[in-house]
């Protein structure tokens, strides 16, 4: 399907303009999986400890996401328009947000340290043993605290090249971070010794690579802009703040309504017997679903300016036909090549990651839920985006609430009663629960797209449902 750069005669497919997306998203989530892969050396608390700090570092993930497409939002139109002191404005409102939103997470670096110790004293739920708690201590407050800089400083150059639509430097960018972030962790673990310290330490450092490249690459598109491109509109924005705010917060609200789910997880498992290796196993479980889902969301991304185009040339087949498309390659990706993979070499994977047998078996689970849990959420991901294509935002969000604020604590307890009445350890309750959410919220968001899509090529644009 990918061999034909045409949806029709006149633009890409949204497979055409997915591929370099793909290879991007897959290499930043490479980016962050080589920690776990360092940190199954160390052992089961080691891994633990990375998946405890998923929480933060999805809320962080969640704050540079919004920050970067509400500014490669404005860039990318003021660029389009040729209005030179917008775009001086916009990044220096960019710049301001940005020393705002990073000191939040040092504090929060801070805070890790602080709470850690105490935690077994304000929670007597919580049943993780002391190796586990120093090793998030140290891996959380270093990597959320380091990170609160070297991440949000790649928010701006970022931004910049994508507004330029160099997607390939993005992609490089994501490739040099993992080479540096490669290479200092076999130093850090292997020469000097320094253990979990060493591998968030090495994630906060592997970071300047990217940044450093895109820093270049940025500059480089703003003198050929500013070299070929006289501007045409002197006009200034009197609230820069405001049209970068207005996508930024509900992109950011949802992506920090995923991370409740992570959240709750950790929270029950912590509770639970033999917690150390059901929060490791998960932990694993998490960053292989994030890798494979890559290619997916690489297509979701791909959808909205694909989709956005198609509604306004009102070309109701061409919208349906990349749906069509990317669905029957959703399929395909989860049956014939996530799941063969999984049956071959998910149980030597879970193995190698893990450093006892019962971490390995619960992993190994979690491994063959990994086709599924993609194949539930795939409607969810090609769906927001139209809705977004059509200027509707609240749709995502609402069934994002659903999902992770009504469905997911009563949905993983639930989960848990059943497996414990089955006999079955409190992980497999909840992966499997975390499944069935997955897909009635890609249902719900499916059904009203389809109720709705008729519209969206032929009333106009501003009659289009929101709710």
């Amino acid at each position: 399907m990918m061999t034909d750069p045409t949806q029709s005669d006149r633009s890409p497919s949204v497979l055409w303009m997915s591929a370099p997306l793909m290879v991007s998203f897959v290499m930043r989530s490479a980016f962050t999986f080589v920690d776990t892969i360092y940190a199954a050396i160390l052992g089961d608390a080691a891994v633990a400890a990375i998946g405890l700090t998923f929480t933060f570092e999805f809320v962080m993930v969640a704050f540079w996401i919004g920050l970067s497409t509400g500014l490669t939002s404005v860039l990318s139109r003021s660029i389009g328009a040729r209005e030179g002191k917008k775009i001086e404005q916009y990044l220096s409102a960019a710049w301001r947000l940005v020393w705002f939103v990073s000191p939040m997470f040092l504090f929060a670096g801070i805070a890790i340290w602080i709470v850690t110790p105490r935690l077994d004293e304000w929670f007597p739920g919580i049943q993780l043993d002391t190796e586990t708690l120093q090793a998030f201590r140290i891996y959380g407050t270093v990597l959320i605290g380091g990170s609160a800089f070297t991440q949000f400083w790649s928010v701006i150059p970022d931004s910049i090249v994508k507004a330029h639509q160099d997607t390939r430097s993005t992609m490089w960018a994501g490739i040099w971070s993992n080479v540096a972030n490669l290479a200092l962790n076999t130093l850090f673990l292997f020469v000097f010794s320094w253990g979990i310290f060493g591998i968030a330490f090495s994630t906060v450092i592997g970071r300047i690579a990217g940044l450093v490249y895109a820093m270049k690459k940025a500059r480089d598109h703003e003198a050929r802009r500013l070299a070929e491109e006289g501007d045409i509109n002197f006009d200034y924005d009197p609230n820069p703040y405001k049209p970068i705010l207005a996508l930024a917060v509900p992109a950011s609200i949802t992506f920090i309504l995923m991370a409740g789910e992570t959240a709750v997880v950790n929270g029950f498992l912590a509770g639970g017997p033999d917690s150390t290796s059901a929060i490791a196993a998960y932990s694993i479980y998490y960053r292989i679903m994030t890798f494979a889902a890559m290619p997916m969301i690489a297509i979701s991304v791909a959808m909205l300016p694909f989709a956005a185009k198609r509604i306004g040339e009102r070309d109701s087949a061409g919208l349906n036909q990349g749906l069509r498309q990317s669905a029957v390659v959703a399929i395909i990706y989860a049956v014939g090549i996530m799941t063969p993979a999984v049956w071959l070499w998910g149980d030597r994977l879970a193995a190698w990651l893990s450093e006892s047998p019962l971490t390995a078996e619960y992993a190994a689970f979690g491994l063959q839920v990994v086709p599924i849990a993609s194949l539930m959420f795939a409607p969810f991901l090609l769906c927001r985006p139209v809705f977004e294509a059509m200027g509707r935002g609240r749709p995502g969000l609402y069934i994002a609430i659903l999902r992770y604020v009504v469905l997911t604590w009563p949905a993983a307890y639930v989960g848990i009663q059943v497996a414990r009445t089955m006999g079955q350890p409190d992980l497999y309750g909840v992966l499997v629960a975390l499944v069935g959410i997955a897909g009635v919220s890609s249902a719900v968001l499916a059904a009203w797209l389809r109720l709705i899509l008729p519209q969206a090529t032929t009333a106009p644009f501003e009659e289009l449902p929101n709710s």
